[in-house]
């Protein structure tokens, strides 16, 4: 499974494709299988987003899709060690501690 991840260009804030447009959840990511260089590149050149690639990922133990790579779920899920910063973004007042 691939998925694209990059940063939203007003915040900073890691974003995730979500087949028809960026969330902080990377819940929400979707397979782009061989389609990842063109959505990036098309997202990019819209300036929806920052810095867009493709990374491997996998079902999570839970059944949500999650980054196969330590590196990339440390980056989707905000500091490890400070629990309190962790982002939740299932939270609707999440948002507002991110921005």
């Amino acid at each position: 499974m691939i998925i694209l991840t990059g940063n939203d260009l007003a915040s900073g804030a890691v974003t995730w494709w979500a087949g028809s447009e960026w969330s902080r959840d990377v819940a929400d990511a979707v397979d782009v299988g061989e389609e990842a260089d063109a959505i990036a590149a098309r997202e990019e050149a819209a300036r929806r987003v920052n810095v867009p690639y493709a990374i491997k990922a996998e079902i999570g133990p839970d059944g949500t899709v999650r980054p196969a790579h330590i590196k990339d779920r440390i980056r989707g899920l905000g500091p490890t060690v400070r629990p309190d910063l962790t982002l939740k973004p299932g939270d609707a007042n999440a948002v507002h501690e991110v921005i």
